[in-house]
């Protein structure tokens, strides 16, 4: 399955000519493309799919999705094991358990 993620975007640059960003999905961080929503700035959710932006989100919003997705077993299936160590550690980092 391929899902459309909310993510929030850490920095932007230029390379080769495409606008591109590292984004951050609770954790796991991947190179995304912003040529659909160019104007997405630092510190904003984006949703994306197969690498690309592809709108923005607020972050109610965004949070909301994620927390579903990871409560349905989504992100793992998405991000494979990389995303379930990230959850734990922004849970032990919080003082909370799974």
């Amino acid at each position: 399955m391929c899902l459309a993620v909310p993510g929030r975007v850490l920095r932007t640059a230029e390379v080769d000519d495409t606008l591109m960003a590292e984004v951050d999905f609770g954790g796991v961080r991947k190179e995304v493309c912003l040529q659909y929503v160019p104007d997405a700035a630092v510190g904003e959710y984006v949703v994306v799919h197969v690498g690309f932006a592809i709108q923005r989100l607020d972050e109610k919003s965004a949070q909301q999705t994620l927390a579903t997705f990871e409560k349905l077993g989504l992100l793992e299936e998405e991000f494979g094991d990389g995303f379930e160590l990230a959850a734990r550690q922004r849970d032990t980092a919080e003082g909370t358990d799974r």
